[in-house]
């Protein structure tokens, strides 16, 4: 019954000592915990020594000796002159040998300055044992105890409470950094080609941006990019990017959109994007541009895409102008082939052809009832091709040194027979003197020009000369070479009149 009091006693004192330790922390100091250790070390081994080794402890009662023991230790605490009063000893009664200034185990002995002893110079104090350790244990009253147990838990909770309080001002700090970057716009960049394309001059290229921001918010805009792909911002988020519109160039060149697009992820500052969203912007024939790709390009110059209105306006007049001199020169070049064309179709009763265009300007014709000759312009007495109209069943016989070149049949009873010289084969014979002929009858530049008109400028005239004709004296190779030029380029354009 006494140790159950006992220790309900020793659970309430604990329980004090920690709520007293705990409401004034701040208030603890060294002094509150600091314990004189001089009476231990004195008086309390020789009454551990004194007991016999032959003693039986089983005859021993803890629980009344160290009830004893702390009623001795109460009262001793409630006097206030104690025996320990005795033992303490004034610094300036110590001895010259138990001066402060001692020698350090490794450091030598410290000069002595000054036999006084400056205020706040303490001591350096010495380990206990093992066996000193739990005499103190034993002799320290139970409220002393709590209130150092309590004091070591109050600071460990301080210690911990400033460590959580460190990391979680960190944690905050990075939410809160997590938190600005999510509402930072950032700068990204897209890949663009557009040939010739400088927006100084120019105006940039509109971007329609759709998409989702980090904050949940939906958006959909047009941004412009200069032809490095730089100037789009936005906060983090997925989105998609697309080209709303041509740029117009300072020369009026305008673009044709591409109709790709591209999904992009934005997360930081200076993004590079133009491996997921590149955009490729073509030219197409200037004659090709409508009046509605013109309206679009400026009405997003004019947005955004131009330093100002004014200079939209000046960059869709110069893509008008373009557009507009680029058709009229189409225009031209169609009405001056159209004429070309008039010129180079020949018709007699019978049968209409079209003089090659590789001819057209080298040659003129002369024509009688259904016969039609071609010959070198400005030179008659040089005939390139003669077409005759035969009836069909009847015979023809082209004329001294020429040699059959085609025949087409017209379908109407009648059969149109090409003949002429070979001229890569008398070309080279009268130039390398195997003909009766002079030298003089075909000068060089005549040579020259018979036989790539003959031939299309498939051979030079010196493979015709040396390697094809010249060296054997046949005609054979040659006549093949004009046949075969005269069936791809004039032969199929032989048709019977309508």
């Amino acid at each position: 019954m006494k140790d159950e009091t006992t220790g309900q006693e020793d659970a309430v004192q604990d329980a004090e000592a920690c709520a007293e330790a705990l409401e004034s922390l701040d208030r603890i100091s060294l002094d509150d915990v600091a314990f004189d250790d001089s009476s231990v070390d004195v008086q309390d081994e020789p009454e551990i020594e004194a007991q016999p080794d032959d003693q039986d402890t089983g005859d021993v009662e803890p629980a009344e000796d160290e009830a004893d023991h702390e009623d001795t230790e109460s009262e001793a605490d409630d006097q206030p002159g104690s025996d320990t009063s005795e033992e303490t000893i004034l610094l300036d009664n110590l001895p010259a040998e138990d001066s402060l200034t001692r020698e350090l185990p490794g450091l030598g002995s410290a000069p002595a300055v000054d036999e006084t002893i400056a205020m706040g110079d303490i001591p350096l104090p010495s380990v206990p044992s093992a066996r000193e350790a739990e005499v103190r244990h034993r002799k320290m009253s139970p409220k002393r105890r709590n209130l150092m147990v309590a004091g070591v838990v109050a600071v460990a909770l301080v210690a911990g409470g400033a460590g959580y309080a460190a990391w979680n001002g960190y944690r905050q700090e990075q939410a809160a950094v997590v938190a600005a970057n999510a509402h930072t716009m950032m700068s990204v960049q897209i890949g663009v080609h557009a040939a010739g394309l400088d927006c100084s001059t120019g105006s940039k290229i509109p971007v329609q941006v759709s998409g989702q921001d980090s904050d949940g918010s939906s958006v959909s805009e047009t941004l412009y990019v200069d032809e490095h792909g730089r100037g789009i911002k936005l906060l983090p988020g997925d989105y998609t990017f697309s080209i709303a519109a041509s740029p117009i160039a300072a020369d009026g060149t305008i673009y044709t959109v591409p109709t790709t697009k591209a999904q992009v992820t934005v997360k930081n500052d200076g993004q590079d994007l133009r491996a997921q969203a590149t955009f490729k912007l073509k030219v197409p024939s200037a004659d090709t541009v409508t009046d509605d790709q013109i309206d679009a390009a400026a009405k997003y110059a004019e947005e955004g895409g131009a330093s100002s209105a004014a200079a939209a306006k000046i960059l869709q007049q110069a893509a008008i102008t373009r557009r507009d001199a680029a058709a009229n020169a189409v225009s031209a070049s169609e009405a001056q082939s159209a004429r070309d064309a008039d010129a180079r179709h020949k018709a007699t009763n019978l049968y209409q052809l079209d003089i090659p265009v590789e001819w057209y300007g080298k040659v003129a014709t002369w024509q009688n009832g259904n016969t039609l000759c071609i010959y070198l312009d400005g030179d008659t007495n040089t005939p390139l091709v003669t077409l005759v109209a035969v009836r069909e069943g009847e015979s023809f016989t082209p004329d001294e040194g020429d040699t059959v070149l085609g025949a087409v049949s017209l379908g109407n009873g009648y059969t149109v027979y090409a003949s002429g010289p070979v001229y890569p084969y008398v070309v080279a014979q009268t130039i390398n003197g195997k003909t009766s002929e002079p030298v003089s009858k075909y000068p060089m530049d005549t040579a020259i020009e018979l036989v790539e008109l003959t031939t299309g400028n498939r051979y030079t005239y010196s493979q015709i000369k040396n390697d094809l004709v010249g060296k054997d004296g046949k005609a054979d190779a040659a006549t093949k070479l004009e046949t075969d030029y005269l069936a791809q380029i004039m032969l199929p354009s032989i048709k019977a009149q309508d």
